[in-house]
């Protein structure tokens, strides 16, 4: 007897509340989010961590319209998890501003000065590199799933209580 099986992709206006089924074990051991419900529910280019270990975090965000620009002292990277989002870069004239030991990205007083190095459009499941020291944007038509993978900085909000279901 085969058995067929269809893939439903998720995006952040379509997706299910989801749940754990347990096989073993106390359901309170174990906590999990929905990337999508996290960014259908955040602001434009807030980042909420959803997963973390030691400093290292993944970051849901809502990508929606022009963000802010930003950099950081390491490298970080971004993943379109369904519908188109461009990603801008700037080498920056300066940045002797940026602090080698302190972690995470962090905003710009607007677009730096420098030269545009071009830019990156993600489609559902693409990857880009955010180099260390250069500045990037993000820019989307239409709100869209991005997760983050990066430091635990000042941009990182952890709001555990609100996200997880228990």
């Amino acid at each position: 007897m085969s058995v067929e099986y269809k893939t439903t992709f998720a995006s952040i206006d379509n997706y299910n509340k989801g749940g754990v089924q347990m096989v073993s074990g106390n359901i309170k051991d174990y906590v999990f989010s929905n990337v999508y419900e996290v960014a259908a529910n955040a602001a434009p280019y807030e980042r909420i961590v959803v997963a973390k270990n030691l400093v290292y975090t993944l970051e849901s965000c809502r990508a929606e319209g022009e963000s802010p620009w930003y950099t950081c002292a390491h490298d970080e990277f971004a993943i379109a998890f369904d519908y188109d989002v461009e990603v801008h870069f700037i080498k920056m004239d300066d940045t002797s501003f940026i602090d080698d030991e302190k972690d995470g990205s962090f905003r710009l007083d607007g677009k730096p000065a420098g030269q545009y190095m071009g830019k990156i459009t993600l489609n559902r499941g693409h990857q880009a590199l955010l180099p260390e020291k250069v500045a990037y944007c993000f820019k989307a038509e239409k709100p869209a799933t991005l997760v983050l993978q990066a430091i635990l900085g000042d941009e990182s909000n952890e709001k555990w209580n609100e996200i997880c279901l228990t």
